[in-house]
């Protein structure tokens, strides 16, 4: 029994003396070894392609313009640094307010009577400031005009446009995304409202209808869409009044306290002839070269 069980022991002693031996096991084991690490690098190489695949398929539609998904989130701001240094030089021409608030709200330019489609911002040292991008969004309009002092138009979803008129020194172009807060140029001057010195005309606009900036400031932009509805209901309405005071200049050349009629005296400076129940929040100036001639007619 000792000698058998001593005979498989001898026999890999046996085997272990030639000198082939270990060259053959070093051959094995190298072999065994180079096979595991290409079955590995095999199975890294196929994660990598899938990985590029799905990277591919995600950044396909790159270099097209992003959509602000959360746009509509943002609160709408004053188009300034700082709120609490500003004053309002002239308010919104609201339909609703009564009489004498339209009369503050009108803008006189060479003998002719406007309703102001937005507000007139101001510092209240007079100084010139850094206007800035109330929302964001994508400008598509920079104008260059003396009689509205320049004009800045940013386009929002939902058909939502924000105007900033009477700027210098733009810093933007038409195809540039802007962020709330940038800056788009400096406040300046305009032949139009020089009694408001050095402002910003700002405007926000919904499917072309103007409304009062101020009832959407520190509120969400999705307001601007649920406000609309309502505003054009009471444009509706307020067209279809008929309104009797009357902004005249005395046949004596003495200074009277003028009325606010808002349908005899309502302008439209695009064509230059006078609108018969004019609607409010209808853009009048938009075509600083028809405004020009349309005025100069008047003299």
């Amino acid at each position: 029994m000792r000698e058998e069980e001593k005979k498989p022991t001898s026999t890999i002693r046996r085997i272990l003396k030639q000198r082939w031996a270990l060259a053959a096991i070093y051959i094995a084991s190298a072999a065994i070894i180079l096979a595991a690490a290409f079955l590995l690098q095999n199975s890294f190489n196929d994660s990598a392609k899938d990985g590029k695949e799905d990277s591919a398929e995600t950044g396909k539609n790159y270099g097209e313009p992003s959509v602000e998904v959360n746009s509509n989130l943002e609160t709408t701001k004053m188009p300034v640094e700082n709120a609490n240094e500003t004053v309002i030089k002239k308010q919104f021409y609201d339909v609703n307010a009564d009489e004498k608030s339209q009369e503050d709200a009108l803008v006189f330019y060479n003998n002719r009577y406007e309703q102001n489609k937005g507000i007139d911002i101001a510092m209240e040292d007079g100084k010139s400031f850094d206007v800035k991008a109330s929302l964001s969004g994508n400008v598509t309009k920079v104008q260059n005009d003396a009689l509205l002092g320049n004009l800045i138009e940013v386009e929002h979803e939902d058909n939502v446009v924000t105007r900033y008129q009477s700027v210098k020194d733009i810093k933007v172009a038409v195809g540039d995304k802007v962020k709330q807060g940038q800056s788009l140029a400096k406040a300046g001057k305009s032949q139009i409202n020089e009694e408001a010195g050095v402002h910003v005309h700002f405007e926000i606009r919904k499917d072309n209808i103007a409304l009062n900036p101020i009832e959407f400031f520190d509120k969400q932009a999705s307001a601007i869409q649920a406000a609309t509805e309502a505003e054009g209901s009471e444009l509706d309405d307020s067209a279809k009044k008929e309104e009797t005071p009357a902004v005249e200049e005395s046949e004596t050349g003495k200074d009277e306290t003028p009325a606010v009629d808002e349908t005899d005296e309502s302008t439209d400076l695009e064509n230059g002839t006078d609108k018969e129940g004019s609607t409010p929040g209808e853009d009048t100036t938009e075509e600083s070269g028809s405004l020009k001639d349309s005025l100069n007619q008047s003299n």
